[in-house]
C-alpha cells in the first residue's frame, strides 16, 4: 500500500485485542487490508481518533442467517416449530417480495453494524436484492439463492428456475470483492438428489459455496436415515456433494463418522445456539468433538425470526454457556476460544465504548476487558471494513436507522395486509 494514507486510520492512547486475543496498549494503526501495527505517531493516515475509552478487536462473522427475516421478528412466540412455521412464516413469505427483502435486509445491516458485525452468510429469497444491499453499505457477505424441490417467492416453477437464476447470477459475476454468491440448498428433505447434484456441479463450475441446513433437528435425522439408509451428511457425501467451502448449518444431530466427513472436506460446521434453544431443536452442535474431528467451526444466528436478533456477543454467550451445560465442562470455550470463534476469519475492526458500566470492573491490568465484552456486552462504538467507516461514535453513517424503522414498520403492515392476523 502507498504511504498516502489511504484507508488508513489511527487510535491514539487506546487498546486493542489481536487475532490471538491478547490485550495490547498504545497508539495502533489500522490498515485498510485488515493489518494493524503500533503507531509512531508520524505515519500518513486519513484520521486520528482519540481511543482513550476504547478498546479495539476484530469484528464478528455470522456464517448462518436469513437476514430478511427481520420482517418476521417475534412472531407466533411460544408456539411449537410446525405450527409456528404452518400458521407465521409460510402464510406470509408467500407474499414476499423483493421489495419487502430489500426493506428487510436493509434494517438487517443496521443491526449487524450496530453490533459490531461486518460479514453474513446469508440465505434468503431474492439474492441479487440482497447482495445489492450489502454492498451498497460497505459489508461483506455471501449471498445464497435457497433452492428447494417447491415453489418459492423467488422461483415460483421451483428448483428447475432457482438452479437456473443462480446459474444466471453467478455468470454476471460476483457483486464485488466484499460480497459474492453462493448456492443454498436448502436441506436433504426439500431438495431431491437431482436437485443435490446440480447444485454442486453449479458451486463446482462458477467457484461457488454451498450452504445447507444439516441435520438440525431428530426427525430430519430419522427420516433421511429411513430413506436412504444414511444420516444427512452421511447421504451428501455419498453423493460426491460437498464443494470447497462448504457451510453446513446447526449439526446437531450429528455422528462422529460425520464430523469426520465435514472435516475431510474442509466443511465450516455452524453454531446457532439461540435458534436451536428457541426452536427446541433438542440437539446441540458438540463443539469438543468436532474440534477433536479436526471440524472448522463457525458461529451464525439463523434468522431474526427463530433468534429474535443478530447480536453475535449474545450468540458468542451463549456458544459459550450451552457447550460448557452439555458437557459438564466449565473449562470449554473459555473466553480467549470464544471470541476467537466469533470473529474466525475477520480482517475488520470493531471499536467497543469502554465508559459502559456493563465492562466495569476492568480488573487490574484491565484482564477483564474480553471477558466483560463477551459476557456483559458494550456499545459498538466503531465498525471499519475494507478501510471504510460504517460506523463512528455510536452513530451509523451508511444507513438512516430512522428512516430504515419507519419503513420496516410500514412493510410489515403490508406484509400482512389481507392474511389472517398471524399467531402471536
Amino acid at each position: 500500500m502507498a504511504d498516502d494514507g489511504s484507508g488508513r486510520v489511527r487510535y491514539t492512547t487506546t487498546r486493542l485485542i489481536d487475532d490471538d486475543a491478547v490485550l495490547h496498549r498504545g497508539d495502533f494503526i489500522l490498515d485498510a487490508d485488515g493489518s494493524w501495527s503500533h503507531s509512531r505517531g508520524d505515519e500518513d493516515v486519513e484520521l486520528t481518533l482519540d481511543g482513550g475509552e476504547k478498546v479495539l478487536t476484530r469484528s464478528f462473522q455470522n456464517w448462518h442467517t436469513h437476514l430478511a427475516m427481520v420482517l418476521n421478528r417475534s412472531m407466533g412466540e411460544g408456539l411449537p416449530l410446525a405450527r409456528w412455521l404452518e400458521e407465521n412464516i409460510f402464510p406470509t413469505e408467500k407474499r414476499l417480495t423483493a421489495e419487502l427483502v430489500d426493506i428487510g435486509t436493509q434494517a438487517a445491516c443496521a443491526e449487524m453494524i450496530a453490533t459490531g458485525t461486518s460479514f453474513a452468510a446469508d440465505q434468503y429469497y431474492h439474492p441479487d436484492v440482497v447482495a445489492n444491499v450489502l454492498e451498497d453499505c460497505g459489508l461483506r457477505g455471501l449471498a445464497c439463492g435457497p433452492i428447494t424441490d417447491f415453489p418459492s417467492p423467488s422461483y415460483p416453477a421451483g428448483g428447475s428456475e432457482a438452479l437456473s437464476k443462480m446459474d444466471n447470477l453467478l455468470r454476471e459475476g460476483f457483486p464485488s470483492e466484499r460480497v459474492e454468491y453462493g448456492i443454498g440448498t436448502h436441506a436433504v428433505y426439500t431438495c431431491s438428489e437431482e436437485t443435490l447434484l446440480k447444485a454442486s456441479e453449479l458451486s463446482r463450475q462458477h467457484g461457488c459455496r454451498l450452504h445447507i441446513h444439516t441435520s438440525e433437528t431428530r426427525k430430519e435425522v430419522a427420516d433421511c436415515h429411513a430413506e436412504h439408509g444414511m444420516y444427512p451428511i452421511e447421504y451428501l457425501d455419498s453423493l460426491d456433494w460437498f464443494t470447497e467451502g462448504t457451510i453446513c448449518a446447526h449439526c446437531g444431530w450429528v455422528t462422529k463418522a460425520e464430523m469426520r466427513i465435514l472435516a475431510g472436506h474442509g466443511a465450516h460446521a455452524v453454531h446457532c445456539p439461540s435458534s436451536n434453544m428457541k426452536l427446541a431443536c433438542g440437539g446441540t452442535l458438540s463443539y469438543p468433538a468436532m474440534v477433536e474431528a479436526g471440524v472448522d467451526v463457525r458461529l451464525g444466528t439463523d434468522g431474526a425470526a427463530s433468534n429474535n436478533g443478530l447480536d453475535m456477543r449474545l450468540e458468542a454467550k451463549l456458544a459459550s454457556l450451552v457447550q460448557r451445560h452439555d458437557h459438564w465442562d466449565s473449562t470449554i470455550l473459555d473466553q480467549r476460544e470464544t471470541w476467537r470463534l466469533a470473529t474466525k476469519g475477520s480482517i475488520d475492526w470493531a471499536a467497543w465504548d469502554l465508559d459502559d458500566i456493563r465492562m466495569r470492573p476492568r480488573g487490574i491490568g484491565e484482564r477483564r476487558i474480553l471477558a466483560n465484552l463477551i459476557y456483559s456486552t458494550a456499545q459498538c462504538s466503531d465498525l471499519w471494513v475494507a478501510g471504510q467507516a460504517l460506523r463512528l461514535d455510536g452513530e451509523t453513517l451508511v444507513l438512516d436507522e430512522a428512516d430504515i424503522a419507519v419503513n420496516l414498520e410500514d412493510a410489515v403492515a403490508d406484509y400482512y395486509d389481507g392474511i389472517d392476523p398471524p399467531q402471536e
